[in-house]
């Protein structure tokens, strides 16, 4: 037996076919021999009643024919068996097993055996009562208050409670509002009947006023109460437990304690006698069936409990104790003495499995075989570590750290952007600005190289980017099949998308031998849309608010050869310059020198650089790559355009708190306008009529408030999507030139893209301003630091909205100012070390007090305002006139 497995003391199996249920199952020492051993009783659906008394000569031996006492079927099914004082004039324990329509008492007796045959038992029945209504379940005990006898409760299936005091019956009461039965468990101490109803209630009636209340001969009772005949039946208490209840148990300390324990289908609840909660516990299987008791320590309860997943879980109040298996899931557990061996558990499963076992661990008797003492040859050993360690660094260099699986070669995703726009827009009735928006087809092809299921496309742009068609699905895939697909990507919004990159994910399912269902995996595939989809050929304009100089190390190149698709004209002079217009309605003018090697970027808006200038960076590699060229290098030598950055984040910060105040202003008018219909109802209600007092008024007024504020709290959500969207932007813009500016390597970039754009989508609960806060401070604080005082400290666990974006906007800053400083970015924690070189221009360290601070935000200040200082008076590159451009 392995370590968690219940200890096998005795076992057998029940009929054929036979079905069993948790009242089927009774522990007693119902023949009364007086010795204390416990003998099982169980019943069946099949009508047999049984009677075991084992005696195993070994542990876990099945069972022999002298441990079954008594074998009868009484053709009936039976329901539940219990054993009580159920026979007046005596106080000997009697066997009382309900059936369906009928409850019967036997006495169980055993004659001594003058032959090798052993004692002989047989029953004897005492009394029978037939019933009128279909049982479900019984209880029993001293109802009453009643001394040396028990008295039987029987639930009917239509929500009946049946008394019956040993030979007679007492009387039968309705319970209110019963639509289906429950668990009934009786409780000495309260004197109380127990059950949960179909509504999820637990329900506490008290004998007494079960006793007293109006007869239940038929279900009439309500119209009885109406006309003033009988008492009516009122619960004690009630408890909402929010789901239902298989079992009821009630454990009782002393005669001054009790508690009652539910057994629910997600949870097990320990309510004390005047119903409330003493705790409760939420289970991680679906229970099958349980039975606290008493526990050794004082106070405290011991809770057996098993689940479906054939396990047995004791609890000692809420905490688990001990957890084993078992061979079957448990209906009914029970704990007995069984022939001097006390705490024996005793579970029978729904088709006739019953076991008795014990806890306990089986220590392994498995001892390690002397190993026979060799003589190392340890240079041999060194030539072997030396050969597997240039084996290991060989297969580092040619394929990293990760190993290359199979799973790429399962299926391969390749994407294509059509050249041309469709002839017939997906997007007829979208306008942007004055402008019809084009559509372009993009067609994703799978080829699948194994047998594949359920294979699930899902294609993701930026917004307003929009898809005719998003997901696609394919149930089954065989070998060798190539499926193909196409949608349509279109403009939906008066502003430029972020990124003209799409995304196709492709998640599957690949079968195996040992997993027929299939292993998940996870494939991707990246496509560029065409910068002709978001604009157009435009006017080029030399009055602009924005500009960007990016120099290279090559001679210009004619923008007519990098641009085919936007030029008005084939004329020498447009080669310099070009115009591009948004659908949205801004405008980019981009414009390269004659004699020197740079180009010059400019719009009205700040973020709308960001494209033109990526896709110029774009072009001008895959030129020179063309040309065979590999050493072209851009570089960014003017100041970061960190005002204008900054001036973003604060809009679209205002409008995060603009939105959170209209919502909490949406919110009171809303509790206004509720409670405004609750007083107009209750005017209403009333029957003697009532002046409105300018009610109605009131209601129409905060109702067209309530329209106003959420008309505004979505206006404000689209100008806050739209205002992420230029946000990030403007990120990537500034991204690209603290790159260009420091010349930083592609893993560089990475983490700065990491660090500023970590968020998809913007929320109330988690923005960027908080967000990309935390960032960038753990940047400064560790890659970045100056000394290891700074990266001692620790930064907060827990992200919450600023007030403003002074400390984010001096974060940046100081970024800025360590990387001009030499500062180079990196992940791992010993390649953090406090930078050196200092260039001309550099920035001031981190400071260490709120005064230092100051100061540095004033430095901050004259710094980038020098720099404003002299973009203004640095000479424009020479560029040829334009033509139909004013002055």
């Amino acid at each position: 037996m392995s370590l968690f497995k219940a200890r096998d003391w005795w076992s057998a199996v029940l009929g054929e076919k036979e079905e069993f249920d948790q009242g089927c199952l009774c522990l007693a020492d119902v023949d009364n021999t007086g010795n204390g051993q416990d003998k099982i009783i169980v019943g069946s659906f099949m009508g047999y009643l049984r009677i075991f008394n084992p005696h195993p000569v070994k542990t876990g031996d099945r069972a022999q024919a002298e441990d079954l006492l008594l074998e009868v079927h009484l053709r009936d099914p039976i329901l539940q068996v219990e054993v009580g004082k159920f026979v007046s004039g005596t106080e000997m324990l009697h066997l009382a097993v309900l059936h369906s329509r009928k409850l019967c008492v036997y006495s169980v007796s055993g004659t001594l055996g003058n032959v090798e045959h052993g004692n002989q038992y047989q029953i004897k029945l005492m009394y029978e009562h037939n019933l009128q209504r279909t049982a479900f379940n019984m209880t029993y005990g001293s109802f009453g208050g009643v001394k040396g006898r028990d008295l039987i409760c029987i639930q009917s299936m239509d929500g009946m409670l049946m008394v019956f005091e040993q030979e007679s019956y007492a009387f039968g009461r309705f319970l209110p509002g019963s639509l289906l039965p429950g668990p009934l468990a009786y409780s000495s101490r309260t004197d109380s009947f127990i059950t949960v109803s179909s509504c999820r209630l637990v329900e506490s009636y008290k004998y007494q006023v079960l006793a007293f209340a109006t007869d239940a001969d038929k279900r009439q009772e309500t119209e009885q109460q109406k006309l003033g005949s009988g008492k009516r039946l009122v619960v004690d208490w009630t408890l909402n437990i929010g789901e239902q209840a298989l079992d009821i148990r009630i454990v009782s300390f002393d005669q001054s304690a009790s508690s009652v324990f539910v057994l629910g289908e997600r949870n097990f609840f320990c309510l004390k006698d005047n119903g409330r909660i003493q705790f409760m516990k939420k289970l991680d299987c679906s229970p099958g069936c349980f039975l606290p008791y008493c526990s050794v320590s004082e106070g405290t309860v011991n809770t057996l409990i098993g689940n479906h997943n054939s396990l047995l879980h004791i609890y000692q109040d809420v905490t688990l104790k001990w957890a084993t298996q078992l061979p079957h899931v448990p209906v009914a557990i029970r704990v007995g003495s069984l022939h001097d061996l006390k705490g024996v558990i005793v579970t029978l499963s729904d088709d006739g499995h019953l076991q008795c076992s014990y806890l306990g661990t089986d220590p392994s008797l498995f001892q390690a075989p002397k190993v026979e003492s060799r003589e190392l040859n340890y240079d041999a050993l060194d030539m072997e570590l030396k050969e597997l360690q240039k084996i290991i660094k060989d297969v580092n260099k040619s394929q990293g750290v990760w190993p290359v699986t199979e799973r790429e070669d399962d299926l391969t995703v390749s994407a294509m952007v059509s050249p041309n726009f469709d002839s017939v827009s997906q997007a007829p009735d979208v306008e942007v600005g004055t402008d019809l928006a084009p559509s372009v087809t993009v067609k994703v092809t799978l080829q699948s190289r194994v047998a594949l299921q359920k294979a699930k496309l899902s294609v993701y742009v930026q917004p307003p980017l929009v898809l005719s068609r998003d997901q696609f699905t394919f149930e089954l895939m065989a070998p060798e099949m190539t499926r193909t697909v196409a949608f349509s990507v279109f403009l939906k919004g008066s502003y430029a998308p972020p990124e003209l990159e799409g995304n196709a994910v492709v998640s599957y399912s690949r079968p195996t031998d040992r997993n027929p269902e299939g292993i998940p995996r996870v494939i991707q595939c990246k496509f560029r849309l065409p910068l002709k989809l978001i604009c157009q050929p435009g006017q080029p304009s030399k009055i602009a608010s924005h500009k960007l100089t990016i120099d290279t190390n090559r001679p210009p190149v004619s923008l007519l050869s990098l641009f085919p698709g936007f030029a008005s004209q084939s004329d020498d002079d447009q080669a310099n310059v070009m115009g591009f217009r948004f659908l949205g309605g801004s405008q980019v003018t981009l414009l390269a020198s004659k004699t020197s090697q740079r180009y010059r970027i400019q719009s009205e808006q700040f973020e709308d650089l960001w494209l033109v200038t990526n896709e110029l960076i774009i072009r001008l590699r895959e030129h020179f790559e063309n040309q065979g060229i590999k050493d072209f290098a851009c570089s960014f030598s003017g100041s970061m355009p960190l005002q204008e950055y900054f001036e973003l984040i604060d809009h679209h910060f205002e409008l995060r708190i603009n939105g959170e105040k209209l919502e909490e202003l949406l919110s009171e008018r809303a509790v206004q306008f509720r409670a405004i219909q609750r007083r107009l109802l209750t005017r209403f209600k009333d029957k003697t009529p009532a002046p409105l007092q300018h009610l109605d008024t009131l209601l129409d007024g905060t109702y067209k408030q309530v329209i106003a504020l959420a008309d505004a709290v979505e206006e404000n959500q689209d100008r806050l999507c739209q205002s992420f969207t230029r946000l990030r932007s403007a990120t990537h813009l500034v991204i690209l030139l603290i790159g260009l500016w420091q010349k930083l390597s592609t893993d560089q970039v990475a983490i700065l893209e990491a660090a500023f754009l970590p968020l998809q989508h913007n929320t109330q609960e988690l923005g960027w301003e908080e967000t990309v806060d935390a960032a960038v401070s753990h940047l400064l604080k560790t890659c970045l630091s100056k000394s290891s005082k700074e990266q001692a400290l620790n930064l907060s666990s827990q992200l919450s909205k600023p007030k403003d974006t002074s400390r984010l906007k001096k974060h940046i800053t100081l970024l800025c100012d360590r990387l001009a400083k030499g500062g180079r970015l990196c992940l791992s924690a010993d390649a953090v070390a406090p930078p050196t070189m200092v260039m001309p221009g550099g920035c001031a360290p981190i400071p260490e007090s709120d005064l230092e601070e100051r100061s540095v935000e004033q430095d901050s200040a004259e710094l980038f305002s020098s720099h404003k200082h002299l973009i203004a008076e640095m000479p424009l590159p020479e560029v040829s006139p334009l033509q139909g451009v004013s002055e």
